[in-house]
């Protein structure tokens, strides 16, 4: 696979391991997302499957 170089090892110590934040990152976002899709759909919202949300406060 892919292994590492003396240009990337100090790149990481330099500026951090950016792609390691962005799959973290990724993740975190897929979980928020999964957990969201899994609210039952409101009786109200106009598609099947369609999340419903409420409005604006009144």
């Amino acid at each position: 696979m892919f292994q590492e170089t003396p240009i990337y090892s100090r790149l990481i110590a330099e500026r951090g391991d950016i792609p390691l934040q962005v799959r973290s990152e990724a993740d975190r976002i897929r979980r928020d997302l999964e957990a969201v899709m899994r609210v039952a759909p409101s009786p109200a919202s106009g598609l099947p499957g369609q999340l419903g949300f409420p409005g604006p406060p009144r």
